[in-house]
């Protein structure tokens, strides 16, 4: 099978059966394939070692990447279109000793969803509605790759823009998802763009809102909290394992906690969990999001290096487990299967 017809058929079977990433992970003779889908990986199928390498070569050529660097890591992306709907595909390979193994992202570009279906408790939505009215300051969202931080975002936005007809902006690098009603901004810092010039640029086009794809460096976290300071609400996302690690991580970055005490408003660490067939048939979905969400008194003193598990108004990831467990919308997260799709 030709390399463009391979990965239309894995992309495909992808996309149908739900999953989030695409995992080849090479052996000696041949490449396990796998499937994330709800949190979960499943296996896919084999292909032989010498298929993969042809399709990894069409990949890498296709997505931008250097065809003949195979030492050091690559990203790229593409896009993927169907008869209902188009893809936004991200690529990144990584050295092996005698190959690269690949990861494909695949994210939709259909429109964002409503803030209120993401959320398993209502309330949680709601909370991150009272804090999109600040004027100012900056919220954070949180939590591993594929936890769906980046859609909460989004999906506040347009709730927001909605709601209050805000003017927003978004700063990215690169731009993942097409989002109505957003000027969406490509930084581009090898080509001399980079987010201080972008952020000049969007201040003259008088946001509400100010949007940075994701905090991923030093560089990235002083950025967000210099636009926090310009007077705008700024939105961003970062990688932590929970809320008060979030604050941990961003003092690792090099930020203060004068900074943290200026402008930092809230965070929302997120968690995908899975849903019973039941609540699945009601909703359509096979997760949905809860979040240890940060705020006021119990975020001034976590800056200041006392734990909100210890506070009674802070709700901890295992709570809300237990919680969802309890009410009979969860399944039991210690039940595990070995996952291959047929």
């Amino acid at each position: 099978m030709k390399p463009e017809s391979l990965s239309e058929h894995i992309i495909h079977d992808a996309i149908k059966h739900g999953a989030t990433d695409i995992h080849f992970s090479p052996e000696e003779v041949e490449v396990p394939t796998y499937f994330r889908i709800n949190g979960y990986r499943w296996f896919y199928k084999r292909l032989i070692l010498k298929e993969y390498q042809t399709l990894l070569s069409y990949y890498k050529f296709s997505s931008g990447m250097d065809i003949a660097e195979n030492r050091i890591p690559q990203d790229g992306t593409l896009t993927f279109s169907n008869q209902r709907d188009s893809y936004h595909l991200r690529l990144s390979t990584l050295p092996l000793s005698l190959t690269e193994s690949l990861a494909i992202r695949v994210l939709p570009n259909y429109q964002t969803p409503n803030l209120k279906d993401l959320f398993l408790f209502p309330n949680q939505s709601e909370t991150l509605l009272k804090w999109i009215t600040n004027q100012s300051g900056i919220l954070l969202f949180t939590g591993p790759t594929g936890s769906g931080k980046s859609s909460t975002m989004f999906a506040l936005m347009k709730e927001a823009i909605k709601r209050y007809g805000y003017q927003t902006i978004s700063l990215e690098d690169p731009i993942e998802r097409s989002v109505d009603q957003i000027l969406q901004v490509q930084v581009n810092e090898k080509a001399g763009f980079s987010y201080d010039i972008g952020l000049k640029a969007a201040l003259r086009h008088d946001p509400d809102i100010i949007t940075v794809g994701e905090i991923r460096d030093e560089s990235t976290a002083h950025f967000a909290f210099r636009a926090a300071l310009t007077g705008h609400l700024v939105l961003t996302t970062i990688h932590a394992k929970n809320a008060h690690g979030t604050i941990e991580r961003l003092l690792e970055m090099g930020l203060t906690q004068t900074e943290l005490h200026q402008v930092l408003l809230g965070i929302a660490s997120q968690e995908l969990v899975p849903l019973t067939k039941t609540i699945q048939r009601k909703n359509g979905q096979g997760r949905a999001a809860i979040a240890e969400l940060l705020e006021g008194q119990d975020l001034t003193r976590a800056i200041n290096g006392f734990p909100p598990e210890n506070s009674h108004r802070f709700i901890t990831f295992q709570h809300l487990r237990r919680k969802a467990y309890a009410y009979g919308y969860t399944i039991n997260p210690e039940k595990t299967t070995i996952n291959t799709i047929d």
